[in-house]
């Protein structure tokens, strides 16, 4: 399927709201925010600026302590979750400009603007962290892992390689696969990812990391929700790219995100971490890669993992950056990391 490029002027772009579309839309790129098509982007767009927060107001000096006192398995799982954690932020920031340039939804990529504006904190945050508790040998150690980490290699490429293909063939259906990766990115590998740090948190250990997670995690939600919802006003506008056959090739996506997941957290964590065991690992990515399918209408994939493990529940209670939810899918949020922001339900 076709996919143009938007201009970047355009003089002779609709301004009827009515004529707005996703993609392949005619836009003049005016931001004008009394006139949305898609009214959830005004609720997003208040949450997402009032999430702001500063990743060197969170005191690390515990942190400088118990790091140097973690059992090997933590440190080691520690510092390779924490490489990948530190690429996909990396990648994330570097993508969602050519996104944007292919979204014709002015209100939308505003959206994506910000996105890519807390993609830049995370960066901040994880080099930040690094800074305060290791040396800058072990910092360029851990930034670079995947060099010869081929385990984290293997998970970077899945994801690098499917934004790459984009570059190369810039058609609609590659464009809704890249969403779709986006969509895995930030709804499993993150959500799986900050597990291992809230497992930390309720041992009593690292306890900034864990804070740092948490307001990360946080930003996270609204990304996730972002594209979930792009992929849902799409599925109403450009019904071609969801035929079965089409619809199929992204729930492969979403089982081979999760087969990878799973393979990573028995490799990084194993059975060698007090708190969490290769079981527990499984049978959470199960439940998010069911959460995230049936977010956006593609079904359950793997039976008997529909509800959340009750082996895992203390995860949302350490998600919570305010001591509230602020899962998108299951709540509102009503507090912020800044004091002095205005509360406002969504």
């Amino acid at each position: 399927m076709e996919l143009k490029k938007k201009a970047l002027f355009n003089e002779h772009g609709d301004i009827e709201v009515i004529k707005r579309r996703m993609i392949n839309g005619n836009t003049t790129n005016l931001n004008d925010f009394n006139n949305m098509k898609y009214s959830w982007v005004s609720d997003w767009y208040r949450q997402a600026m009032n999430n702001f927060w500063i990743p060197e107001e969170i005191n690390m000096n515990q942190d400088i302590k118990d790091y140097r006192l973690l059992k090997e398995a933590e440190k080691t799982a520690y510092d390779k979750i924490l490489s990948f954690l530190i690429f996909l932020d990396s990648i994330q920031t570097a993508n969602l400009p050519y996104i944007g340039e292919y979204v014709t939804a002015n209100e939308v990529n505003l959206c994506l603007t910000i996105q890519a504006f807390h993609e830049s904190i995370h960066s901040q945050s994880y080099g930040y962290m690094l800074d305060t508790i290791c040396s800058p040998q072990e910092r360029l150690g851990i930034l670079y892992q995947w060099k010869d980490d081929e385990m984290l290699l293997s998970r970077n490429k899945f994801i690098g390689d499917l934004y790459n293909a984009f570059q190369e063939n810039k058609d609609a259906f590659t464009l809704a696969r890249v969403m779709v990766a986006n969509y895995i990115l930030e709804g499993i590998y993150f959500y799986s990812g900050f597990m291992f740090f809230y497992n930390l948190g309720r041992n009593g250990k690292m306890p900034g990391s864990v804070q740092e997670i948490r307001y990360i995690n946080r930003d996270e939600n609204t990304h996730l929700w972002l594209f979930r919802n792009i992929l849902l006003e799409l599925q109403k506008e450009v019904p071609d790219l969801f035929t079965e056959e089409k619809k199929e090739a992204y729930r492969a996506m979403i089982r081979q995100g999760v087969e990878e997941e799973i393979r990573w957290g028995k490799y990084v964590i194993g059975d060698e971490i007090d708190g969490l065991t290769s079981q527990m690992i499984h049978d959470y990515v199960k439940y998010l890669g069911n959460l995230r399918s049936q977010g956006i209408g593609l079904g359950v994939l793997f039976e008997g993992y529909e509800e959340e493990p009750a082996s895992m529940e203390w995860v949302s209670k350490y998600s919570n950056a305010n001591m509230i939810k602020t899962d998108f899918f299951e709540a509102r949020s009503s507090a912020y990391a800044k004091s002095t922001a205005l509360v406002d339900d969504l």
